[in-house]
């Protein structure tokens, strides 16, 4: 296999991941002198802030995402290739993927962050992650599978862990997941499932910090609590998740809780990528870069979004940006304008991110927001949070189909995607199904070819 794009006289951009900043910065880049190669491992983009919707089946999967090519579909000298990047060669200006090698002129890394599961095997491989589209799908159908076990299992202990959720980490995935179980509790299952007893479903929220939404202000995260509680969620604060294994999690704290549904939602990390040295990366495995992006040490490569770390040079953020949204679409926004003053032999220009607020909705009704040091929560914060992300959303389809499911669910409460779809189930679902559910899927280990060819290929 090889990429099979053939050199133009243009300077090739290679960008690694389409998720907000690398996309931004790919169509900024539309009507420039550039060969544009977009690389990632999925073939679509996918809108992460309304991933939670789709474990809770309150959107289709088709709704927050859009394929690559129909973006580019209109345009000369951009390529994609579904690939996985294996390595970086700085001094020889190629990079190495799961298809091949490919040369760049600039090398844009965009590749965002993964789950951060710190160390525990345990917790890793059982647990459930919600950080894409697929591991959304598999949180689905791991959730709709224990409420349909809930009601055949003749065991009390086999009944109260298919029922019983465990969210760890109080950030806005959490707080929105919580939200939307806790409204499935209230108004779907008992539909749904008429012979289930709801009362006994639990929902605890664990958060290791001692308040919700540490990024938001105190206010803010009082009235997230304040919705939650009033949702009967319970609420851990200042409790840490030790381990998963028996299903029970164990906390810090000494005591456990009996379940078979653990979200995890906890934090996030950077996969450290081969050629990109220690010394150009900082904490969080973040890969350090200067005022325009371009990464330490390098004359070509640059960083964007959540992958980079830009410490002492925004003075608002002297420790680094937030691993947001937002940051990533500014960063990508500017790094196409500073390539094409590059290009034209023009200065370029250094990041200042301009920070326009945060928001997450807890569910019905119920959301906070903080926009422009304006702070409030309710009915408008909900209506607000609505607004801002449907306008995000990628493609008109997109947007009308989300807003009618939204419209849909406000008067009925009915959400209409409860279906268990075996096929989106990826690898890590599959082995959570396993051991949770005694279903046999057979050997997941590559076998001995498959190692050796991929040894061949590096």
């Amino acid at each position: 296999m090889s990429f099979n794009i053939a050199r133009n006289g243009k300077k090739r951009v290679v960008i690694i991941g389409g998720g907000f900043g690398g996309l931004r910065l790919a169509q900024d880049l539309k009507k420039a002198n550039f060969q544009i190669v977009l690389i990632d491992k999925n073939n679509y983009h996918q809108f992460p802030p309304l991933i939670y919707q789709i474990a809770t089946a309150g959107l289709n999967p088709s709704s927050i995402s859009f394929p690559y090519r129909k973006l580019f579909e209109d345009r000369e000298d951009y390529y994609f290739r579904m690939t996985e990047l294996r390595a970086v060669y700085q001094d020889e200006n190629y990079i190495q993927t799961s298809i091949g090698k490919i040369d760049y002129d600039y090398l844009v890394i965009a590749s965002g962050t993964k789950t951060n599961f710190y160390g525990n095997k345990n917790i890793e491989e059982f647990a459930m992650p919600m950080k894409t589209v697929s591991e959304a799908m598999g949180l689905r159908n791991s959730l709709l599978t224990h409420f349909e076990r809930s009601v055949t299992c003749a065991s009390g202990v086999e009944k109260q862990e298919s029922l019983n959720v465990v969210i760890v980490g109080g950030g806005p995935s959490g707080v929105e997941i919580a939200g939307a179980i806790a409204e499935m509790r209230r108004y779907v299952l008992p539909k749904d499932y008429p012979d289930m007893n709801t009362s006994i479903m639990n929902i605890t929220l664990v958060q290791g910090d001692n308040r919700l939404l540490p990024g938001m202000s105190q206010q803010s995260s009082a009235k997230a609590l304040e919705f939650l509680k009033k949702m009967n969620v319970q609420i851990r604060l200042n409790t840490l998740v030790t381990d998963y294994k028996d299903n029970k999690v164990y906390m810090n704290d000494g005591t456990s809780i009996e379940t078979r549904n653990l979200i995890w939602v906890g934090g996030v990390d950077c996969e450290p990528i081969v050629g990109i040295h220690d010394t150009q990366m900082g904490r969080g495995k973040r890969i350090l870069v200067d005022g325009t992006n371009l990464v330490k040490d390098s004359k070509n490569i640059y960083a964007i979004g959540d992958i980079a770390l830009m410490e002492n040079v925004d003075e608002a953020f002297p420790k680094g940006h937030p691993q947001m949204a937002q940051p990533a679409i500014q960063q990508g926004a500017l790094l196409a304008k500073n390539l094409k003053a590059i290009e034209q032999g023009k200065p370029t220009k250094e990041f200042k991110y301009k920070d326009l607020g945060c928001m997450a909705t807890i569910g019905k009704n119920k959301a906070v927001a903080e926009i422009f040091g304006i702070k409030f929560g309710g009915f408008f914060a909900w209506i607000l949070w609505m607004g801002v992300h449907l306008m995000s959303i990628l493609g008109v389809r997109n947007k009308f189909f989300v807003f009618m499911d939204w419209v849909w669910s406000y008067f009925t409460y009915d959400r209409s995607n409860r279906m268990i779809l075996k096929s989106f189930i990826s690898h890590g679902m599959r082995e959570i199904e396993r051991h949770h559910l005694d279903n046999h899927w057979g050997d997941l280990k590559p076998n001995p070819k498959e190692l050796e060819e991929m040894k061949d290929e590096e």
